[in-house]
């Protein structure tokens, strides 16, 4: 998992006026909590900000004049037409801390003839080392027929990573291709065609 280093800087001024004035400042008021320690008040850059929360868990390591930390996003709040940052909730973490996170699950390679994979979930929820979150998790398959299922228990998770979840969710399972059903006045002039 890599770290993305962004500038901050502790603010003091409040309330909506102020978080205003961050946003017209291409900047984006954050808040800092964690740990039993006292919430810190933030503004981060806007366009840094905004690529890093294009990774999935990213850890950001926010320095600047009173702060040195590392935090993961945990609330991202966006304007709901024009889509820019309003607001980011960042968990503080410590190197060697655990923490709870949902990883992608990724389906590769095809199962044999005309089955299909019906994935239930695109997410699982793992318990993992803060600065060693892994991007995801692989299921593979390649020559499966219909019938295989992969429950969450049966997922090949990387070292130091352990399920949080329900062990019996169901990730996804290969099913036969559906076959297209005649509406019943088309079956039967098939069937007195036939004979």
């Amino acid at each position: 998992m890599s770290e993305v280093r962004i500038a901050a800087e502790l603010r003091n001024e409040f309330g909506k006026g102020a978080a205003r004035k961050i946003r017209r400042a291409n900047k984006v008021p954050a808040v800092l909590y964690g740990h039993g320690t006292d919430t810190k008040h933030l503004t981060l850059p806007g366009h840094e900000l905004l690529l890093a929360l294009r990774t999935p868990n990213v850890l950001i390591r926010l320095q600047g004049e009173g702060v040195d930390e590392i935090a993961l996003p945990k609330g991202v709040q966006r304007d709901p037409i024009k889509g820019f940052l309003e607001h980011v909730d960042l968990l503080l973490v410590k190197r060697g801390e655990t923490v709870t996170v949902e990883i992608p699950v990724t389906v590769t390679g095809d199962p044999i003839g005309s089955a299909i994979v019906e994935q239930q979930l695109v997410t699982i929820s793992v318990e993992t080392e803060a600065t060693h979150i892994p991007t995801g998790v692989e299921v593979d398959v390649d020559g499966k027929d219909a019938g295989f299922t992969v429950h969450a228990s049966d997922l090949n998770l990387p070292a130091g990573t352990t399920l949080a979840g329900d062990p019996e969710a169901l990730v996804l399972q290969v099913i036969g291709a559906p076959v297209a059903e005649l509406p019943e006045g088309e079956a039967a002039e098939g069937e007195a065609a036939a004979e």
